[in-house]
């Protein structure tokens, strides 16, 4: 019986981790994988070679684009699965058009971003960064010791959740365990679901008006552009913490800089637009600013979850089993 011909497509630069010997022999144990070193272009003889026998192409980070030109080339193509989280700006309508299925890995790389968020609320409510600063800074605890009688502390605690994506789903997953009150602002939930999910259902303003830690997990959309503006974070209480793991366009950073500047809230911010701030920007200097360089989602071993999750699908695949993370293009446009 042939086995299904796979060919890798990624920057292996981007990738590492993702999949080590252990995946690729599974890849090669379940299918033919063509060759252990991924394409990083669609166009050289080895490309062309390697296209015109795939059956499965699993691509990833920096992988070239998949468009009708990878079609024509590829002419058994039947399955393209995306080691990593979206395929926006990877994967071409014209594959979907053309019947073959498109998978990704997004629900595995969700697990560190879930998890990064549960850490940086926790930190937040108990001021940890700002009692790191002052502790370092003073090489004493006089000013950290009357700072832990103030109305801090993570016990009920108000967190709200905007966006009920699957990463907000996690974050809200995790936060149960503890004595949080969780509001969620997402249109696309009703009351009814959102009690199911254990969650309070609540208008963005009235969220950002009642939350202690604000964590953002919308998708970017033109929909959703700066929908927190300068009116939204005038609503947040003095103290407050605004965490955003999810894409830096939700913010309008202008208005969010202004009030940083005040001293009046905190934030904690792994993705800001531009991707990378000007050097002179203020993200870097705040105190009340802790910047991380978009880490939230899968870095190191956390990356081995993609390339599994791949495997995984690819296997289903291949024995004639439904996929479980199959995209379409009507999902696709309501994706970050």
């Amino acid at each position: 019986m042939n086995r299904a011909a796979i060919v890798l497509a990624m920057e292996p630069s981007r990738t590492e981790h993702v999949l080590p010997e252990a995946v690729l022999r599974r890849l090669d144990g379940i299918g033919r994988l063509l060759d252990a070193e991924p394409l990083q272009h669609f166009d050289d003889e080895r490309a062309k070679l390697l296209l015109s026998e795939a059956e499965i192409l699993i691509t990833g980070w920096g992988a070239p684009y998949v468009g009708r030109e990878v079609l024509a080339l590829a002419p058994k193509l039947k399955l393209v699965v995306h080691a990593a989280g979206t395929v926006k700006g990877i994967v071409d309508a014209c594959v979907f058009e053309a019947g073959i299925p498109v998978s990704h890995a997004a629900e595995a790389n969700a697990v560190p971003v879930a998890e990064f968020t549960l850490a940086a609320i926790i930190f937040a409510g108990k001021h940890v960064f700002r009692f790191r600063d002052i502790y370092v800074g003073d090489r004493d605890r006089d000013r950290t010791h009357p700072m832990q009688r103030e109305a801090i502390g993570n016990y009920r605690r108000t967190v709200g959740i905007i966006g009920a994506s699957r990463i907000g789903r996690r974050v809200i997953d995790l936060l149960k365990p503890f004595q949080y009150k969780i509001l969620l602002s997402d249109p696309t939930v009703d009351a009814n679901q959102a009690r199911i999910m254990g969650v309070h259902k609540v208008e963005l303003d009235d969220l950002m008006r009642q939350s202690d830690i604000v964590s953002v997990h919308a998708p970017s959309l033109p929909s959703t552009y700066h929908m927190i503006d300068a009116a939204k974070l005038a609503l947040m209480k003095d103290g407050a913490t605004l965490i955003n793991t999810a894409r830096g366009a939700l913010i309008d950073e202008h208005a969010l800089l202004a009030v940083l500047k005040t001293g009046r809230i905190d934030a904690i911010i792994d993705v800001t637009d531009p991707e990378i701030p000007g050097p002179e920007s203020a993200f870097y200097d705040l105190p009340n600013v802790f910047l991380t360089p978009h880490v939230a989602g899968a870095i190191g071993l956390e990356r081995t979850r993609l390339g599994e999750m791949a495997a995984d699908e690819t296997e289903r695949f291949i024995k004639g089993e439904p996929l479980l993370y199959r995209l379409t293009l009507e999902s696709l446009e309501n994706t970050a």
